[in-house]
């Protein structure tokens, strides 16, 4: 049975904001099948999953919209507006930045060096995992509220946040250990690729970093 705190909320937007954030998830785990196609040169996979990339982003835009004309100033929410709305756009920010990596290596056709690709596909998998963290945390958010943030629910929170932070730190040791290996090979690669790759080494970090923004913006709320 739903709490008499959660009751008094008419049109909760907890469940829209898991929808999108799921959708975020889809999108951005496109790209390890993506840096696998790199991988192989298989630049017509590369440009099959980077239309799925720009598909999802879009579904993802058209929800953040549906769910900001769901949030009248004059409704009354179990959390802050302002705080609601700006979890959206941190989410948000994952998905544009996951668009934003595979349209440079679809547009540019990069490749990977041989030698860096298995470092690489792992960097990448850690930051995906980074976002899984941020969407479960997201995923409780309707118990959260439906147990008025106390009690064992907020435990479980503050535990995948934790899990979340030590994935981030993992990312960021990874992401030292790839620009050395990449500053390694700086004198073996054209210029241009160079700069490219060092882009796409920290914007594949920017996805682990916007989840542990996710997490920072959950943590906020639970303190109020």
């Amino acid at each position: 049975m739903k709490s008499y705190f959660a009751a008094i909320f008419r049109g909760s937007p907890m469940k829209p904001l898991q929808e999108h954030m799921e959708k975020v998830l889809e999108c951005a785990s496109e790209l390890l099948p993506l840096f696998k196609a790199v991988g192989r040169r298989d630049y017509e996979a590369v440009a099959q999953i980077q239309q799925r990339i720009a598909q999802l982003e879009d579904e993802a835009d058209s929800l953040k919209t549906d769910l900001r004309l769901q949030l009248p100033n004059t409704l009354l929410l179990p959390v802050d507006r302002r705080d609601l709305l700006e979890l959206l756009r941190v989410q948000d920010n994952v998905a544009n930045k996951a668009k934003d990596i595979a349209g440079l290596i679809l547009g540019r056709q990069m490749e990977i060096p041989a030698s860096m690709q298995e470092a690489f596909d792992a960097y990448a998998e850690r930051c995906i995992d980074a976002v899984r963290h941020a969407q479960r945390a997201v995923q409780e958010m309707d118990e959260l509220v439906e147990t008025g943030f106390r009690g064992a629910e907020v435990e479980l929170v503050h535990n995948i946040l934790r899990d979340l932070g030590a994935v981030e730190k993992d990312t960021d040791h990874m992401q030292i250990k790839l620009r050395a290996a990449l500053r390694s090979l700086e004198s073996q690669l054209p210029p241009v690729d160079v700069m490219f790759l060092y882009k796409i080494i920290e914007w594949t970090g920017d996805l682990a970093d916007l989840a542990e923004r996710i997490g920072s913006r959950l943590q906020l709320m639970l303190a109020k």
